[in-house]
């Protein structure tokens, strides 16, 4: 399967690429970021990216495919986050104004957890500002657009993780929801996304809309993507 086309996969399939050395962990993330050349500047699914870092992942993971050792299932797969959550090293804005230059200083638990996944972050999503929003027109920075219809929006306020997988730019994603923001997108983009119940997956390292009603949720290509996730 050519890399291009593999790219636009659910997980499953990528993992048996990478597990089979058809392709490296180095060659999935290098080919998302040639797809993010190609087709970010009409979507806007991205407020900065992340390459050395996911390139560093990704490094990993073929040192551990080549010394036979067991992976995480979504080790190596380009992943989306959204822009909300802290991830030590990178800019997180909440697409504001007012944290346009703020580097998180320390992991979101959802973030460590990527980390310890051997999970390659390819950049920081644009999102409506502070979430606040469900067609994500309102990030501070740049529309996002629905990469099946440019004149649509992909829903918000996680619009930019939604509309990188969608887009070809990553796999799979997290976004946060409070009344909608990683179901809308889901349904605009043609994904599968989930909102967990209140308290299954940790808030620590989320900048807060309401507090008792934020949840940091996955996306994903289908199903099986967003239970692995």
């Amino acid at each position: 399967m050519d890399i291009q086309e593999l790219i636009t996969k659910p997980s499953s399939q990528q993992r048996k690429a990478l597990l089979n050395k058809d392709v490296s962990a180095v060659e999935l993330v290098n080919a998302v970021y040639d797809r993010i050349d190609e087709v970010e500047e009409k979507i806007g699914a991205y407020n900065s990216l992340t390459k050395d870092i996911a390139l560093q992942t990704a490094e990993t993971v073929d040192e551990k495919i080549k010394n036979g050792e067991d992976l995480p299932p979504l080790a190596g797969i380009p992943l989306a986050l959204k822009d909300n959550i802290n991830y030590k090293g990178t800019y997180t804005t909440a697409s504001s104004k007012i944290l346009e230059n703020f580097v998180s200083p320390y992991d979101a638990t959802a973030s460590k957890k990527l980390k310890e996944n051997f999970i390659p972050v390819i950049g920081k999503a644009n999102c409506d500002e502070f979430a606040m929003g469900s067609s994500n027109e309102n990030s501070a920075f740049k529309i996002v657009r629905n990469p099946w219809n440019l004149n649509k929006v992909p829903g918000g306020s996680s619009g930019g993780s939604a509309a990188a997988i969608a887009a070809g730019e990553a796999t799979i994603a997290l976004g946060s929801d409070t009344g909608g923001s990683v179901r809308l997108p889901a349904s605009f983009c043609g994904l599968v996304s989930l909102k967990p119940t209140y308290g299954r997956v940790s808030r620590y390292g989320l900048i807060a809309f309401a507090s008792s009603l934020d949840q940091i949720g996955p996306f994903g290509r289908n199903v099986e993507d967003v239970a692995l996730l």
